[in-house]
């Protein structure tokens, strides 16, 4: 029995890739579908933010030399084609799914239109919320946390490659302490770096909870939407 009636589900866009670096893997995009049409089988309305780090991020070495702004905006056209390989395999799965971007292009897919987007929920179809925000600055953390709450999301659930939120970065300190559960100010005033200070701020000031947990455990999406104990909660 899921816990949670609406989430939003974000993902980064190195999960994209799978074992490579750049791209889309197929065979990790397919399990990942399988996974999240799982969760939505079981009754559960699925939001969907996708990052675009698997091609350009806007703050990353390529793009030093760049404009932020034209660089921000390369990195939301980034999004857009994550978002077009999910659906795709999603589809493959038999979920009807609806790509939603926050920069108009009618050929490729639906512009965001909130009420429209939450109709979709209702009616069982998944949504991926593309494009950001369409604001250059704004990281898709902050996407997601802005969908989560315009749509109604129970919960924000951020599908990483580390099991929840450390003391220290676990990938380089052997000896880095996991929280069960903290707070958002505690995440903020300890400056870990789990998520941009803007997204917990947001999820904060609406009281919006934030689970955080590794997506590489196969079976792990449909255990936080039961609420069971994966990851960290903040809250």
């Amino acid at each position: 029995m899921a816990k949670y009636q609406r989430i939003l589900l974000k993902l980064s866009g190195e999960v994209m890739a799978g074992h490579g670096s750049f791209g889309v893997d197929p065979a990790r995009v397919k399990a990942l579908a399988e996974e999240v049409s799982e969760v939505a089988r079981a009754g559960v309305q699925i939001g969907l933010v996708v990052g675009g780090g698997n091609f350009f991020r806007g703050v990353a070495a390529a793009a030093q030399d760049m404009d932020r702004v034209t660089a921000d905006h390369m990195g939301m056209l980034s999004t857009v084609i994550n978002a077009l390989a999910l659906q795709d395999s999603l589809e493959k799965q038999g979920m009807p799914t609806r790509v939603m971007t926050a920069i108009t292009m009618n050929e490729v897919a639906e512009p965001y239109i909130r009420r429209r987007a939450i109709r979709h929920l209702e009616k069982g179809r998944i949504v991926i919320f593309a494009g950001g925000t369409s604001n250059p600055y704004f990281s898709t953390d902050t996407a997601a946390t802005l969908r989560g709450l315009e749509i109604h999301a129970e919960i924000v659930a951020k599908a990483t490659r580390v099991d929840g939120v450390y003391d220290k970065d676990p990938l380089t300190n052997a000896g880095a302490e996991r929280f069960p559960e903290i707070s958002y100010s505690e995440v903020l005033s300890k400056n870990l770096k789990v998520m941009d200070a803007s997204a917990v701020a947001m999820c904060r000031d609406n009281h919006l909870p934030i689970v955080v947990f590794d997506l590489n455990v196969h079976g792990n999406i449909m255990r936080m939407t039961r609420g069971e104990p994966i990851g960290t909660l903040i809250h």
